[in-house]
Order: C-alpha cells, then structure tokens, then sequence
C-alpha cells in the first residue's frame, strides 16, 4: 500500500491561491522538481514537509493524501473549467467502482488484445498521427465527419463497458464518469444522454482517449491528452487548414466567428473545438494568428442551444425501462443491462443496488428492477 499526493487537491488549491509549482515548492522550501515528482506520482514528502505543505494548501491530511491500492477504482476526472471535480465527486465514483466489482463475473468475456496509444504526447504532430490513424481504423478520412455512433465499437473492442445514463442536463463533468477496475482490467463509462450532440461527442473521443492510454487515467498528464486528442479527433487538422483557410480571408472577427461556426455546425461539433484546433494549426504551422479571440468565441458558443441527444433518441421522453434497456443495448453495444439482470436473478438483487450504482431515484431504480425481473 503506497501513499501519494492527491494530484487533483493539489493543483485546485494552486488555482485558488494563484500560485504557480515553482512559488509552492519556495513556500515549502524544497527544489521545484519535488513538487513535479509529487504531482506526477513520484516521491512523498517527509512528515515535517508534508505538514508544511498541508498547512499552506489549506488541506488536511485526507484531502492531501491519497493510498494507492491494487485494486482500488481509478476515476478519470475533469480539470478544467468552471465545473471541477471535488473530493466528493471522486470519492462518490469510487464507491460507485467498489459496488460495480460483484458485476464482473458476469459480463462477456473482454477481448485481450486492445487498442493503445503507447506513447501519448500532446505535441502536435505526433497528436495528429494517433488521431489518423484512429481515423483510418474507423474506416474514415481526415476531412470526414465523424459521428458518436463511430466511436462505440472503439470502445466495445477495448475492455470498456458503455453505460448510457439520463441525469439531467447538467452541462458539466458529470456528461461522463470514467471508472476503471485495475484488478479486473475493466473500465466502466457512464455517458449521460441528456447533453447536446455536440458536447456528447467530445466527452466519448475524451472518454476513448483515456480507454486508449489506461496508465494515464486519474492523472493531469491523462485528463491533458484526453482533451486534446477528442478535439484533434473531432477536427483534425485537414479540417483544421481548411476552416483557416475561409477564416483567414475575412476582413473582420465577426466574419471569421461566421466562418469557424459554419465548420462547427457542418461537424456537429462546439465552436471551441474548431476555434482551439485552428489556433493549434497556425501556431504549429507558423501563420499568423486569428483576430478573434478565446473571449469571444465563448460568448458565442455560450449563447448556442441545441436538441439533446436523449431528445433525438427517444420520442417521447422520457423513455420507458424497456425502450431504455433495448437502446443501451442495440445503440451502444452496451452488456451492462443484460450482466445486471443475471446479477439480480441469481443473487436477488434489490433495486437500491441499481439506485447506488446508476445514480438514480428510488423511483427510476424500481421501475428498472422491475423490468429486468418481471
């Protein structure tokens, strides 16, 4: 049992203090790469440091502290944005990883060989080969849309379990939970179908970024590439060039958000995604750079709706447990209902277990329960 520094506590309480490695590792009094070491997994203060490190942070030792064990769940969090994970959200998906063990022994047999990205980078051309090549597997060209639909054989194939949810339009990092059991060499995906189209297609390329580089889960390094490969994936950069191309030609910021949300809209995909990749392929190629900027871009995408993927799946909403179950099963490829129901049949499984692991009311676990036992 190895102790480590809870990366996530670490780089939050940074945020809210402003501070950068280097200031937090003068404040401790120790050299800036043992603060590196600590934040990639490697190394552990001494007790006298670690009270230090704890008292200027903030933190007490539980929030700090993390103890690795072989077969705890590892849970893949976001952390960017207005919405970040907190110790709650973890620890809550870690139970949830805890009480989904039972269900193991009843799903299908995993294939054994899988799909991985051996050697990660977020440098942009070695990116864009591992999203080609994702591409060319997927049976697609770079200037291609691709649709969500693409994506779930990808993760049928590698040791991933789908589990489409409906909790709401929340519109932050609960549109996906990624939890892995390492011992059973399983990753559970939740994906929440109330999200609009757009966003649920990033958060499945993010989510099969993380299926593709299993080591890097619960890391920053993995949440990093994972955000960069789902929006490469997405918008590579053929497509890329050519939304720079049309924009480049425009005489003001307003024609060339017209432009990049006409590339936007032909994807299905966010404003911010075209917009981020674009920047990446002027920097990378050298040319000069856009006149709009991130502001304004958000502004625009934050003033977009659009119909929710829950919306176009089913008709009316909200769907029965038997309209639920079928889509899970013949749109997502998914064997989690069909495990759960052998699970509750063999062993008499209450429909709180389902409330615990599906999140659900008591109310939607029992018309589920009752559905798959009746």
């Amino acid at each position: 049992m190895r102790k480590v520094i809870n990366q996530l506590a670490l780089q939050q309480a940074l945020e809210e203090l402003g501070w950068t490695q280097s200031k937090l590792a003068e404040k401790v009094g120790v050299s800036a790469q043992s603060v590196t070491n600590w934040m990639q997994g490697e190394g552990f203060p001494r007790p006298a440091t670690l009270l230090k490190l704890a008292t200027l942070l903030r933190l007490n030792f539980e929030q700090l502290v993390q103890t690795e064990e072989k077969d705890r769940p590892v849970v893949a969090f976001r952390k960017k944005g207005n919405a970040k994970t907190t110790e709650i959200h973890i620890n809550k998906a870690s139970e949830i990883g805890m009480l989904l063990k039972p269900l193991v022994p009843y799903l299908p047999e995993m294939l054994a060989l899988r799909t991985l990205i051996t050697s990660p980078s977020t440098e942009y051309s070695k990116l864009q080969t591992a999203v080609s090549q994702t591409r060319a597997r997927l049976g697609i060209g770079d200037h291609a849309v691709l649709r969500y639909e693409q994506l779930i054989g990808e993760f049928a194939d590698s040791g991933a379990i789908l589990i489409p949810v409906l909790w709401g339009n929340k519109g932050n990092h609960e549109n996906a939970m990624h939890i892995r059991l390492p011992a059973e060499d399983i990753t559970f995906i939740f994906v929440n179908l109330d999200t609009r189209v757009e966003d649920f297609k990033f958060w499945m390329a993010h989510e099969l970024a993380h299926v593709f580089t299993p080591d890097l889960a619960g890391t920053i390094e993995g949440e990093d590439y994972a955000d960069a490969f789902a929006g490469s994936l997405l918008f590579p950069r053929a497509c890329a060039e050519s939304a720079y191309a049309e924009a480049s030609r425009k005489r003001s910021t307003k024609g060339e958000i017209e432009a990049l949300l006409h590339h936007a809209h032909s994807h299905s995909i966010s404003l911010n995604t075209v917009y981020q990749r674009v920047k990446e392929f002027a920097s990378f190629a050298k040319l000069p750079a856009l006149r709009v900027d991130d502001r304004a871009i958000h502004m625009v995408r934050n003033s977009i709706t659009g119909p929710l993927v829950s919306e176009a799946l089913f008709d009316p909403m909200p769907p029965s447990p038997q309209q639920f179950i079928a889509n899970a099963e013949n749109n997502f490829r998914s064997s989690f209902f069909q495990a759960l129901k052998q699970m509750i049949l063999d062993k008499g499984t209450e429909a709180g277990y389902l409330q615990q692991i599906l999140d659900l009311s008591i109310g939607d676990a029992q018309a589920l329960h009752e559905e798959m036992t009746h």
